[in-house]
């Protein structure tokens, strides 16, 4: 008998949430964003759920650049962070990788390098998040150094919103990236997963999409995506393996974090943090058993977690549990938990078995 814990990915779902994108950036380019493994998803698990509606595909790593063209995509490649040294410059030139350069040192690399296909460019300005980028007074000097370079094909201005989903939270962001685009007619790639639903002046050339492609919200608030039907593409379903009856007084886990105040049951759930839920879920983080929708008693275990059983008289031995999925949305788990969607999918264990629909 195996441990029942599981993780089913549904292909489908992250193809209807591709088209939801289209739709609210219909005359843009879509970057789909599949750093990360694809938010947790298994990169090559589902990347033919995107390859017939996305314009190209946007990642970390260069060996999963490299992997997709084996794999058979001969579309456009965009290297986030750019480059790391010499050896993957050359294999942007050699496999038509696009590349984003936010420093000095990558522009003097680019200058010395020698392959023989010119690689297209990102450039990168800091638009006010002070993570990556030159500053919109070096922008202009940089574009100039670039065009000047064989290396070089084509260049797009790119930047990042840190407050995409706040009401007015790209309007400093924006007046950074009008400086430093000034004077110069070069396309941009400004808008995440945020600025696709929220902004569409900050559309542009190409939106880069990501964790609205599985089905989870930018802002971490559920409701906030409601009206554009997307879809969650990660469920998380595990069963109950033991029950316990408590009596008023009685603790549940480590902590005793749990008290009854009555006589009650409580389901025991083969899932924990080594399987990627997060240890710092409250009492208030709801759990979906049985069909009934229900909450986390005490503390999370590495292998095991505790739920009420109260609203669920009829859960028992067997009986199938939701951690997250299309009942329990991710944002609401994370919420309770203190933390984001993205955290929680990223960090699914690989002990967890994975199903493909």
């Amino acid at each position: 008998m195996t441990r029942p814990i599981s993780a089913t990915i549904d292909l489908q779902a992250i193809s209807h949430n591709l088209c939801q994108v289209r739709q609210q950036a219909a005359h843009t380019k879509i970057w789909s964003v599949v750093k990360a493994d694809a938010y947790g998803h298994g990169l090559k698990r589902i990347w033919p759920a995107l390859a017939s509606g996305t314009d190209g595909f946007a990642l970390l790593n260069i060996e999963d650049a490299l992997w997709l063209r084996q794999a058979g995509w001969r579309g456009p490649i965009l290297l986030l962070e750019g480059f790391f040294d010499a050896q993957e410059l050359a294999l942007c030139h050699e496999y038509g990788l696009t590349t984003s350069v936010h420093s000095d040192w990558q522009l003097a690399m680019l200058a010395a390098s020698s392959g023989k296909k010119p690689v297209n460019v990102y450039l990168k300005t800091n638009s006010g998040m002070n993570r990556l980028g030159f500053r919109p007074e070096q922008v202009n000097s940089v574009w100039q150094q670039l065009v000047s370079l064989t290396q070089v094909g084509e260049i797009t201005l790119m930047a990042h919103f840190a407050r995409a989903d706040q009401p007015g939270g790209i309007d400093d962001a924006m007046v950074c990236i009008n400086q430093a685009a000034e004077g110069l007619d070069i396309p941009r790639s400004l808008a995440n997963s945020a600025a696709v639903l929220w902004c569409p002046e900050a559309h542009y050339d190409w939106v880069r999409p990501g964790i609205v492609l599985y089905g989870a919200s930018p802002s971490s608030h559920p409701q906030d995506i409601a009206p554009f039907g997307l879809q969650p593409a990660m469920t998380v379903n595990s069963r109950i393996i033991a029950i316990q009856h408590l009596n008023a007084g009685d603790t549940v886990g480590y902590g005793s974090r749990y008290r009854a105040t009555k006589k009650q049951r409580i389901g025991i759930v083969a899932a924990g943090y080594a399987d990627g839920y997060p240890r710092t879920a409250t009492d208030a983080t709801p759990i979906w058993v049985d069909g009934v929708m229900t909450t986390l008693a005490g503390a999370v275990s590495m292998d095991m977690l505790a739920v009420d059983l109260t609203p669920c008289p009829h859960a028992d031995i067997g009986s199938p549990v939701e951690l997250w999925g299309r009942n329990v949305l991710v944002d609401d788990v994370a919420r309770a938990a203190g933390t984001i969607g993205y955290e929680l999918m990223c960090a699914l264990a690989p002990r967890v078995p994975v199903v493909t629909l």
